[in-house]
């Protein structure tokens, strides 16, 4: 049997999503409680990877179990009192055999959040600037984004993914007082690609470079040129959609 897991949960003590050999990650997390519940080692596939310190108020990840006749809503209960406070369980649905969290997502969505204010609250969860960047110097470049399909100007250098093309189908930056929310959805993304966009456009915001220059940024498929990606701790992984046909109860978020 096969369910997806809907959590979400806080990234600035893990260092990211998958297990890594140097930090404890959000997956290696899941699992050990999973396991534990289940009585048996589980393995959990997310549905993409988190960089260190990235949130997620919705990210999905699928396991098997051979245990018939799960109560899902208790499980979900269990592992909420089992995992620590920054990673919470919204829900557990029971998939198709063949359904996978990570092929099978049709997009995902990202919001980066910049504040010009000083919040000793929410200083962990936004990248505090310095001046108010051009929203619409921002949006002009950012349209851009959907004539192109290959952004290996905004990849991590030697990720070993087949390709670098994605396709953006929203890119927007909103002002709300004294914050500046960029969102980007795309059928997938490359490592890195989200705060490197975001460190680009927000040099068009300060009058660094202009349309041209976005163009020539992203057609020199050369990381180099792009700008200093911004901070992890911004970052949030929103949404992630997935066709209803993979749900055995018609059930998606």
């Amino acid at each position: 049997m096969r369910y997806f897991i809907y959590l979400s949960y806080n990234g600035e003590k893990y260092c990211g999503w998958q297990v890594q050999p140097n930090g404890v990650s959000v997956q290696e997390t899941m699992e050990k409680a999973l396991s534990i519940l289940l009585r048996a080692p589980t393995a959990i596939v997310g549905a993409g990877r988190t960089d260190a310190g990235v949130h997620a108020r919705m990210m999905t990840a699928h396991f098997d179990t051979g245990q018939d006749n799960l109560d899902l809503s208790l499980l979900a209960n269990r592992l909420n009192r089992l995992l620590p406070k920054d990673i919470a369980i919204q829900k557990i649905v029971e998939v198709c055999a063949d359904a996978h969290a990570r092929f099978d997502a049709t997009s995902r969505l990202y919001r980066y959040y910049i504040t010009t204010a000083k919040d000793p609250f929410l200083h962990t969860l936004k990248y505090k600037i310095y001046g108010n960047p051009d929203v619409e110097a921002m949006n002009a470049c950012a349209k851009v984004l959907f004539d192109y399909e290959d952004f290996t100007s905004f990849s991590k250098l030697h990720t070993g993914v087949k390709t670098n093309n994605c396709t953006v189908m929203l890119a927007e930056w909103e002002k709300r007082g004294d914050d500046y929310i960029f969102t980007v959805k795309a059928n997938r993304f490359l490592r890195n690609m989200v705060r490197s966009i975001a460190g680009t456009l927000l040099e068009a915001g300060q009058g660094k470079i202009n349309v041209n220059d976005f163009r020539r940024i992203i057609e020199a498929k050369d990381r180099g040129r792009a700008g200093t990606s911004v901070p992890g701790h911004a970052l949030f992984l929103e949404e992630i959609e997935y066709n209803g046909n993979i749900f055995k109860n018609d059930e998606n978020i």
